[in-house]
């Protein structure tokens, strides 16, 4: 008996201690919000959050704001570290953060940041470092509050303070919501890699270093939480404060993608989802199922016929929409039909993964030969269809495209490279001067959980990772066909551009994409800081 009592003492005692822990922060909020508010009342500076929403007169004005309290609608940080994790340490570092959450949630607030740095910078190298300025971006701002955001914009400087580390967010805040100053924490490097510990804060810098001092004449305002806190003193050289709650934050609004003031073209990463705990939890449990899925349908794609692996591969979950114009052949081919029988058609898609000519092929149950910019050898082994590797020479690769459809139907995807948002990129005019019979085909995917694309990973595993999906989509859409360069009486340069920009847009309209300039070097240097040239082995 006096055993079992000793027992009970123990967990009673260690219940009570998990108690005063977990709701330490929750208990009596009334009298917690009670204190705050006395304290603001005290100071005169201290006003309401919405009545913010209507200040007009903010160009003269430097705005200070807290970015996980202020900017960002969600309070946890858990899933931009969950990123950090899974894209630049992989699926193991993840899968230790994620086994701490517990522990995270016990400890401190400032210690469990700690643990994050830790868990997901240690041993990373700081040069090749990139999701802060490639993955990140894209889940900030589908975070960031409406209402704050529009009274950034009315601003004149801007700076930002957040516990997050510098390299996680300085990109996002500079590059897509023009801050002039960012004030993060930063890491300790050793010998050009992070140790995952951050340097500590530094209370004591001012005002006047992070902005200079000529621009104290403005007034400054400052948004941030109810914290006690001020990080880095900035918040004492504010003229009038905007504390923003809990309850502000629920009624914020998300910033539609129209509004943004940099439209976000390019992002990387394999994560097409938000991790939230429930989310991650989500994704690892169907990691195992989704990659014994994928083999099985990669090898259903790869050993039997279109009629007999379409209905199967509908079955696991694939899914292929496909739509067809009345008029599948234009008058210029109907003209022209002796030299249809000795030439291949050209059929010209936008580029939404390395699966579009494959997908293409399935729709037109037909063999195709795809040519491509780029590809691993690993792909072009395992590749269903016929994959012909372009040289990035005019003379070259006109002359093997010329063979190429002698044999037969040719599928290219001239913007050269993938892109995951709803844009184009710049056609290469290129394919305007090999046939008089094109069919542009309008290409859009949907990935709920990994991406089958990136720019800085293996290449190999893009379609590994598109078909690990549960339900992942196509949708084939072809279009009527256009007239070649023959077409033109003069076959000027302007010409093959001319060709390349219908085709371009006529894609476009049927997608509701946006077309642009931008190519494949613009995006490599945005997201892996090279040009995307691969060399041969």
């Amino acid at each position: 008996m006096a055993k079992f009592l000793m027992k009970f003492s123990f967990f009673q005692t260690l219940f009570f201690f998990f108690y005063r822990v977990v709701f330490r922060q929750s208990k009596n909020p009334k009298a917690l919000h009670r204190n705050v508010s006395n304290i603001h009342a005290k100071d005169g500076k201290y006003h309401k959050y919405p009545s913010f929403a209507h200040r007009s007169n903010l160009s003269n004005q430097t705005l200070v704001f807290n970015v996980e309290e202020a900017l960002l609608k969600s309070s946890s940080l858990f899933p931009y570290f969950m990123l950090v994790a899974f894209e630049a340490g992989g699926l193991l570092r993840a899968f230790i953060l994620f086994v701490l959450y517990p522990f995270l949630c016990l400890v401190s607030e400032e210690m469990g940041l700690k643990i994050m740095v830790l868990v997901c910078f240690f041993g990373i190298k700081k040069k090749s470092f990139r999701v802060g300025s490639a993955v990140l971006p894209k889940f900030f701002l589908e975070d960031v509050g409406l209402e704050t955001f529009e009274m950034l914009k009315k601003g004149g400087k801007k700076v930002a303070v957040s516990n997050f580390p510098q390299v996680m967010i300085e990109s996002f805040l500079r590059d897509y919501l023009e801050i002039d100053f960012v004030v993060g924490r930063e890491l300790k490097v050793f010998c050009g890699y992070f140790l995952g510990v951050m340097e500590e804060k530094k209370r004591c810098t001012a005002l006047e270093e992070i902005i200079g001092s000529e621009s104290l004449g403005y007034d400054v305002v400052g948004i941030r939480g109810l914290k006690k806190s001020l990080e880095y003193n900035l918040f004492s050289h504010c003229k009038e404060i905007y504390p923003v709650r809990k309850a502000d934050k629920r009624s914020w609004q998300h910033v539609p993608r129209e509004e943004y003031l940099k439209p976000l073209i390019f992002h990387d990463g394999r994560l097409a989802f938000r991790p939230t705990l429930l989310a991650t939890l989500t994704m690892f449990m169907w990691v195992p199922f989704g990659f014994t899925l994928s083999i099985i349908r990669a090898i259903i794609a790869l050993m039997l016929p279109y009629r007999i692996s379409i209905p199967i591969l509908a079955y696991t979950g694939l899914h292929l929409f496909l739509s067809i114009p009345q008029t599948t052949l234009h008058p210029h081919s109907l003209q022209n039909s002796k030299n249809r029988k000795t030439k291949g058609r050209l059929y010209v898609c936008n580029h939404r993964t390395l699966l579009d000519p494959l997908y293409l092929s399935f729709s037109l149950q037909k063999d195709l030969t795809a040519v491509t910019y780029s590809l691993s050898r690993i792909s072009e082994l395992l590749a269903p269809i016929k994959t012909v590797r372009l040289a990035r020479n005019r003379d070259q690769d006109s002359k093997m495209m010329e063979k190429l459809l002698n044999q037969g139907d040719l599928v290219v995807c001239p913007e050269g490279t993938t892109c995951r948002e709803p844009y184009l990129l710049r056609f290469s005019p290129l394919f305007a001067e090999m046939s008089d019979d094109i069919v542009p085909v309008a290409m859009d995917s949907h990935a709920s959980m990994f991406y089958g694309t990136t720019a800085g990973g293996l290449k190999c595993l893009d379609p590994l990772f598109f078909l690990m999906n549960p339900r992942p989509s196509y949708n084939v859409q072809m279009l009527d066909g256009v007239s070649g360069l023959s077409a033109y009486h003069d076959h000027s340069e302007r010409s093959r551009f001319d060709v390349a920009s219908h085709v371009q847009n006529e894609i476009g309209r049927a997608l509701g994409f946006d077309c642009t300039k931008l190519t494949r070097r613009d995006k490599y240097l945005i997201l892996a800081g090279n040009e995307g040239i691969i060399n041969k082995p």
